[in-house]
């Protein structure tokens, strides 16, 4: 047992980090140094190390280290988290302000308005002052227990200030979003790693909130304001305005711009405030909540099945279009590619919210003289990826510095070099961005067809250091695979069938899977028919591969390099080791491809006995060719079920319709 000034140590030690992580977090006003603060946590810390018994579940030190949970558990809420009704025209709310004043029979109602934040709705459960349970909102009725990662939210108090005595027991409900600022850093760093970004804050702080492991949570900047008690023992304050009040002095973060409003059209007035400061505020907001400030009315008129009687939305009208770049960062691709991204205020676009756009290549930022701050017009390029159109000058602006595109990976730090309008990082699976991205192409359908080995399971084999490079994937472990998030017996058994079944593959599949520069599905086809095995296309030369028809000077350079680089060949010989087997191109090739010399394909519908790429594949095998589109070229439409407008376009221009049982007797040779 500790002896009672240790426990007097601790104790202040709580209360000093705990009034430090106030003024950090929620007044940002800190008082002290970052390295100050880092060595009364790091006393602290030592201190209950060296006395387990005496850690409690709301100290500093706790917000981090619970195990990974198998599920989110579900959570009844002490009373239904309703919505609101949002309106959006100035009308409904002065019709809204009449409706009030004729069911409570005044003429005078105060209001509460305050920004309506954009992000996840949560219930916070404090008794005796500690946080003891938190839960998203869920159907309303019944959210999912996530105590655990929003213990890590450190604007969140796990003890309240027990000076402003607070009640036995509080449930508070409150908002979990991101800040812009912190919002684009993580998306920056995500698009940096290769990673796919978050569309906007709202998402990234429900997907962050909602996480098995809270030490991802934990790494992501997530942040809480708390505007409603639910429940309380003991009297309730007899206005919201109080309620929030209470809720600032119990050390609970609450919105900063609020204001009590005296009339209707105090209110009208403070949302086109709010809708001024929008672009200045740090966070994201889509407008103005509106309640009626006295509690005891709020109960006499209640609510009706999914929202309350006493409140609504007063909307913002959604950003159309124009917005700012805020960043400007660089994504490494599979290949090494380094591709300029720009991170975007959010800004909707054909009804999608849209938070970075591609900017294609340094060639085409400096065509358009594309800047951090500039304001812009965004665009979807083919109504589907977003691009920035333009720059739209603003009077009076002073611009950044043009971009200029880094000389080192942002990534692994390699050296960048240049090809043609296009840079690329020069680490190969030496960049983990790179690492991930060749073997997510490795295991693609075109390549090896390993079932189970998607962007996230990839991203956890790497980060873990299970994956170093393509060779380790048939080192792995059923009992490696159970300690990643997701992953039960069955999926562990499945996904180590599907990378024993990788293991017999075609030469063309092989050559398409390493994933050269430049080099698809049908170089690699090629490749395979003129060298016919590994070990032949390995110890070709340049100049061998610039004599095969369809391979110019790029890709037979690009070949040459690949093979030429010693940690290539050792990859490549570690895959044969560990039991990669590498079958020619079928023997009948030549014989079947004069059977279909010529012929042009068309494809509609499903196939059952086939993907598309098998059934392109089989056709190329034996001289044919497949085409998109149907023309008087065309010498089969092979129909699948359901098909399209190309069956009709086949019909019209008399080609030959095949049914799939009469392209399989067909292809297949006799």
């Amino acid at each position: 047992m500790a002896d009672h000034s240790i426990e007097q140590r601790i104790a202040a030690l709580r209360r000093e980090i705990r009034h430090h992580d106030h003024l950090y977090y929620t007044k940002d006003r800190p008082e002290i140094s970052d390295a100050e603060y880092d060595r009364l946590f790091r006393e602290l810390s030592e201190l209950e190390t060296a006395h387990p018994d005496l850690v409690t579940p709301d100290s500093p030190t706790q917000r981090v280290g619970a195990p990974p949970l198998d599920e989110l558990t579900k959570v009844t809420h002490e009373k239904p988290m309703l919505s609101l009704d949002s309106i959006t025209d100035q009308k409904d709310v002065l019709a809204f302000d009449a409706r009030m004043k004729r069911e409570l029979e005044t003429d005078r109602i105060v209001y509460t308005a305050e920004p309506k934040f954009d992000g996840l709705s949560v219930e916070l459960v404090y008794e005796q002052g500690r946080f003891v349970r938190g839960a998203t909102r869920g159907d309303g009725m019944i959210g999912e227990d996530v105590t655990v990662n929003l213990r890590t939210i450190r604007t969140l108090p796990l003890q309240l200030h027990p000076e402003a005595a607070p009640p036995a027991r509080l449930v508070v409900r409150g908002e979990v979003y991101m800040r812009l600022d912190e919002f684009q850093q993580l998306n920056r760093r995500m698009t940096e790693r290769g990673e796919e970004a978050f569309a906007n804050p709202r998402n990234a702080a429900a997907g962050s909130l909602r996480q098995l492991d809270s030490r991802i949570t934990a790494s992501r900047p997530l942040t809480v304001t708390c505007y409603d008690i639910m429940a309380v023992a003991g009297r309730s304050p007899a206005t919201h305005w109080d309620e929030l009040d209470a809720l600032g002095a119990w050390g609970l973060p609450v919105p900063g711009q609020r204001k009590r409003c005296g009339s209707i059209e105090d209110v009208l007035s403070f949302q086109q405030t709010i809708d001024g400061m929008r672009d200045t505020l740090p966070f994201e907001i889509d407008g103005v909540v509106v309640k009626l400030d006295r509690r005891d009315w709020q109960d006499q008129l209640g609510s009706k099945s999914r929202s309350p009687r006493w409140a609504i939305a007063y909307k913002f009208a959604p950003r159309k279009e124009i917005t700012v770049i805020q960043d400007i960062a660089v994504s490494v691709g599979r290949t090494g590619t380094l591709t300029p991204l720009a991170l975007l205020k959010p800004v909707e676009v054909g009804g999608v919210t849209i938070s970075r756009a591609t900017l294609h290549n340094a060639d085409e930022v400096a065509r358009k003289d594309i800047r951090v701050g500039d304001t812009v017009k965004v665009e979807r390029a083919g109504d589907v990826i977003p691009a920035i159109a333009e720059r739209v000058p603003v009077a009076g602006e002073e611009r950044q510095a043009p971009f200029v595109m880094p000389d080192h990976c942002p990534v692994c730090g390699s050296a960048v070099a240049r090809e043609g309008a296009y840079y690329y990082c020069t680490g190969q699976t030496l960049c983990v961005a790179q690492l991930k991205g060749a073997i997510e192409h490795f295991a693609s359908k075109s390549a090896l067809n390993i079932d189970g080995l998607g962007k996230k399971t990839v991203a956890q084999l790497v980060d873990a250091g299970m994956v170093k490079d393509l060779a380790d994937l048939y080192s792995l472990t059923k009992e490696q695979l159970l300690t990643l998030d997701g992953f039960a017996d069955r999926s562990a058994s499945l996904l180590m069938h599907s990378v024993e079944r990788s293991k017999a593959v075609s030469l063309e599949r092989l050559l398409m899977g390493l994933g050269i520069r430049q080099v698809g599905q049908h170089i690699a086809r090629v490749l395979a028919k003129q060298f016919g095995t590994l070990p032949r296309v390995m110890a070709a030369t340049q100049e061998e591969f610039l004599g095969v028809r369809e391979i110019g000077p790029e890709i037979s350079a690009s070949l040459a390099s690949f093979f030429s680089e010693a940690r290539n060949r050792a990859v490549i010989d570690r895959l044969v080791d560990r039991g990669l087997t590498v079958a020619a191109p079928p023997a009948d090739s030549s014989a079947g491809g004069r059977l279909l010399s010529g012929k042009t394909f068309v494809f509609t519908g499903g196939l059952a006995g086939y993907s598309r790429d098998q059934a392109k594949q089989l056709v190329e095998q034996q001289g044919g060719t497949v085409s998109s589109s149907v023309s008087k070229k065309t010498a089969y439409v092979v129909t699948g079920t359901d098909p399209g407008s190309k069956l009709d376009q086949a019909r019209k221009l008399g080609v030959q319709i095949l049914t799939e049982g009469e392209f399989t007797a067909l292809v297949t040779p006799a």
